[in-house]
């Protein structure tokens, strides 16, 4: 706001400057009368394959994804996402013939549903929020049979802490989960961790930013893993071979109007053991296995913020 300063003002510039203060105090009314920000945001989203830590949740296949978020002024959030899926029933009906080779169940999963909750606050200073919270996926599935101890159950719940950061026109954050649960149906997996940087620079170029992240996936416990690849056999350590480095580069653009675009490569360096991937999708018909759910492939996806 600019202020005038004069030693001598004429009746003419009094009236003048009457009529300005009435349209202030108009200007200012309208501007209380303005409907505040909203705390609830929502998103939706399309991408040709749901990757999460650089894994294949949906074979390959487009995904559709959203959610909402309520963010209290104090620091104080919650929020549910959710996305479609496929790897639960792709991998159980792998074996779903009529026994006794099979379980004769059809298993359904085809949605994951994320709920999450923490505070974060700028505790160091502008543009650097800390954020702590606790993240619980499940997966409402249907027909998954006893596996008599060998797979745990899908449903995950990861506590989190992250440090976010603001250099200039780079943003981003550096981030621990930890797994106080068994991990994504890995039996003996309570304790896995998975910390992760991920950084964006603004180019203040046709709304475009650049994007990097890195993570690692440390799978915790004792899972014998057999010469197929599957739980149960000779002694080897799933830890070893279930345990990989994600990464991803890639741009966004802001179109405006809360809709933005996404490009980006992913990959991983996700093992094999014995010919098999540690990450594979279903076994087809008279192949030795299935195809690798961590290997580099392109993304595209749009996004729409209310």
């Amino acid at each position: 706001m600019k202020t005038l300063h004069k030693k001598a003002i004429s009746a003419a510039a009094v009236a003048l400057l009457s009529g300005l203060a009435c349209s202030s105090v108009f200007a200012e009314e309208a501007a209380a009368e303005a409907p505040e920000a909203s705390p609830i945001t929502a998103n939706v989203t399309i991408v040709n394959d749901y990757r999460y830590r650089g894994i294949s949740q949906s074979n390959f296949k487009p995904a559709i994804q959203g959610g909402f978020d309520y963010a209290h002024e104090s620091g104080f959030y919650v929020g549910n996402w959710n996305s479609s899926i496929s790897w639960i029933s792709d991998f159980y009906n792998q074996y779903s013939a009529a026994p006794p080779n099979g379980t004769g169940k059809v298993v359904s999963a085809p949605i994951e549903m994320d709920f999450y909750g923490g505070f974060k606050k700028e505790l160091i200073g502008e543009g650097f929020a800390t954020d702590i919270g606790v993240l619980q996926y499940y997966y409402p599935t249907n027909g998954i049979p006893n596996s008599a101890g060998a797979y745990a159950n899908p449903n995950s719940t990861e506590i989190y802490a992250a440090q976010n950061f603001t250099f200039g026109p780079v943003t981003g954050f550096a981030k621990v989960s930890y797994a106080v649960s068994t991990l994504f149906g890995t039996i003996n997996s309570t304790g896995s961790y998975y910390p992760d940087l991920t950084a964006n620079y603004d180019t203040g170029v046709w709304g475009l930013a650049l994007n990097g992240h890195v993570g690692y996936q440390y799978v915790a416990g004792n899972q014998p893993t057999n010469n197929s690849g599957f739980v149960g056999g000779n002694g080897v350590s799933n830890n070893k071979i279930l345990g990989y480095t994600d990464w991803k580069l890639g741009v966004t653009k802001d179109f405006g109007g809360g809709l933005s675009g996404a490009l980006a490569y992913v990959g991983t360096n996700a093992q094999t053991f014995n010919g098999y991937y540690a990450y594979s999708s279903p076994v087809t018909s008279g192949a030795q296995g299935g195809k690798n759910l961590g290997k580099s492939t392109g993304l595209i996806s749009l996004t729409k913020t209310f």
